[in-house]
């Protein structure tokens, strides 16, 4: 598995509150965006993992908000796999405004059958990120 990757994202008009800022909500759609992508740079889309009857579900997410972003800004979001087990792979992202840092999370997924019942993760995602050093 890459264990780091990074995208650009830009705000847009739509994902802004009346104050102008990027509304909270709207960050779990970046992180979201930051996992897809980064299973794209391994060569799988989420739409094909879907087509083999799995599913990774959030089963517990955490944000941290530190400045607010606001429409047209230009954001980096690096978004890291920090543990993989058999049925689970935890992620932590870092979303910044140029060098600002706006927002850190963390989540974890589940990998589920379409009953919603635990399974293991296909191996070919089972691959350990690399140990920092």
């Amino acid at each position: 598995m890459i264990n780091e990757h990074e995208m650009q994202i830009r705000v847009r008009y739509s994902e802004t509150d009346a104050m102008g800022r990027v509304h909270h909500a709207n960050y779990l759609n970046y992180f979201e965006m930051g996992r897809t992508e980064q299973l794209r740079a391994l060569g799988q889309t989420y739409r094909e993992f879907e087509e083999s009857k799995l599913y990774l579900v959030v089963t517990k997410i955490s944000v941290q908000y530190h400045r607010g972003a606001k429409y047209d800004d230009l954001l980096r979001l690096r978004t890291r796999t920090m543990k993989v087990t058999m049925v689970r792979i935890d992620h932590e992202y870092e979303l910044f405004q140029e060098d600002q840092l706006v927002a850190k999370a963390a989540s974890t997924l589940a990998c589920v059958d379409g009953q919603g019942r635990v399974q293991r993760i296909p191996d070919w995602l089972l691959v350990r990120p690399a140990e920092e050093g």
